[in-house]
């Protein structure tokens, strides 16, 4: 054999040492769990038929549409001054309970208006187009606490709680601590035991719903010598002694929602006030976080998009040139490909919602949905102000709180890299 031959032999078997064997081209036996699909209408003429994702039944037709008019004629109107004041108004948070956003799959013999979880999202998303602090308050109130409350709550718990969470008491989420964050499970808030009651000591960061907040479910540890097997949730209402709300947070963004500092100083919590069971806070925390991020994702898809729905109107009126802006076509392209990620986003969320409606894993689905959303978000807030040019970039201008609003969704309910780390663990698993 020729010596070029026999070098190249060589390399070839080197190669075959040290890289994988390419999968020959055809389709692997292996199929994702998210790609597999399902008939769910009638065999019709032979055909199989598939309901569209953006296929809504008449109920959430109507709550959509009920949302987007209390939206636009009861939030709209104080958008600006709640943005400026750092405040959100009363009459909105009451007007959140009359219209029944507050407790919207929770089961009508807790006073709920027993709607689907799909409805809840829309809710969130309509009101996100209008102003995300509301949209916020809703999202907290129906996918993390509520659900925590219906999935772990004992009936007294359910009749002494949900039902005034559902009819006039915000509820907040008190996870985060100052070192931890993203590792939410270092917390340190600590609840020792005594008796037929707990007694808890420590403090908690950028809790969400704070100021507002007539029940709070906090996180502390009954056991630190477990790790994060010892951490457990506690119902607390707000006229404990010893828990203490802090300032509100000065925000970039969402600044009418409240975000405040607690802290617990020797707050005796009942042994009934355990939700679910001890120990087991670190699973309800995960489970109730997984279904929320859907919510932030409706929270950033439908900020995007009421964002997008005021620029373009701008755009076909505004001259330069001797014609409209949006005629350019470098504009045009623009638009067109914000648009289709925009529409993108909207059916990843929507299909993280109908995968939790029908009892399928949809953890994967719901990081992708969060983190998608959250980018997309970005984007299109910022190539709006773009696009209206110095008009956008002024507090006139309901852009540019579009666009400082946007940015929390890459931080909150998990960062943008969390749900990257989840994605790409799912990902290992199925192959």
């Amino acid at each position: 054999m020729s010596g070029p031959s026999v070098r190249a032999l060589s390399a070839s078997r080197l190669l075959r040492r040290n890289f994988p064997t390419c999968l020959p081209w055809k389709l692997s036996p292996h199929v994702l769990q998210s790609s597999q699909a399902e008939a769910v209408l009638s065999r019709t003429n032979n055909v199989l038929s598939f309901a569209p994702l953006q296929t809504f039944t008449d109920e959430e037709i109507i709550m959509k549409k009920s949302v987007r008019k209390f939206a636009q004629e009861k939030i709209a109107p104080l958008v600006s001054i709640m943005d400026e004041n750092s405040k959100m108004e009363e009459s909105i948070i009451q007007g959140l309970f009359q219209q029944g956003l507050m407790g919207i799959d929770v089961d009508e013999k807790y006073g709920g208006t027993g709607a689907s979880f799909f409805s809840s999202i829309s809710a969130i998303e309509e009101l996100a187009k209008v102003d995300a602090s509301v949209a916020l308050l809703c999202d907290i109130q129906n996918t993390v606490i509520n659900n925590l409350f219906k999935k772990h709550g004992t009936e007294g718990q359910k009749a002494t709680y949900l039902s005034k969470l559902v009819t006039e008491k915000v509820g907040s989420f008190c996870l985060s601590e100052a070192g931890a964050g993203s590792d939410a499970f270092a917390l340190k808030t600590r609840a020792d035991k005594h008796g037929n009651y707990y007694v808890i000591n420590g403090s908690k960061m950028w809790i969400s719903n704070a100021e507002q907040a007539g029940i709070f479910l906090v996180f502390a540890n009954v056991d630190p010598s477990t790790g994060y097997r010892g951490i457990t949730c506690f119902v607390v209402d707000r006229d404990t002694e010893g828990l203490h709300i802090g300032k509100h947070e000065n925000k970039l963004g969402i600044r009418a929602s409240s975000t405040c500092q607690l802290t617990f100083e020797n707050v005796k919590v009942p042994e009934a006030n355990v939700l679910g069971q001890v120990g087991h806070g670190y699973k309800y925390a995960i489970g109730s976080l997984n279904e929320g991020r859907i919510g932030i994702a409706a929270q950033m898809l439908g900020l995007a998009q009421g964002c997008f729905d005021y620029t373009i109107p701008y755009m076909k009126e505004r001259m330069q040139f001797g014609k409209r802006i949006f005629d350019f076509q470098g504009l045009q392209h623009q638009v067109a490909q914000v648009a289709t990620q925009l529409e993108a986003a909207r059916l990843l969320t929507y299909n993280a919602v109908r995968l939790v409606e029908a009892g399928k894993p949809f953890i994967k689905e719901a990081s992708m949905a969060k983190y998608y959303a959250s980018e997309v978000a970005g984007l299109t807030t910022s190539k709006c102000i773009e696009w209206m040019g110095g008009v956008g970039y002024t507090k006139d201008c309901p852009v540019e709180k579009f666009f400082r609003d946007s940015k929390i969704g890459t931080i909150y309910e998990g960062a943008s890299n969390i749900q990257l780390n989840t994605i790409a663990k799912h990902i290992r698993a199925e192959y």
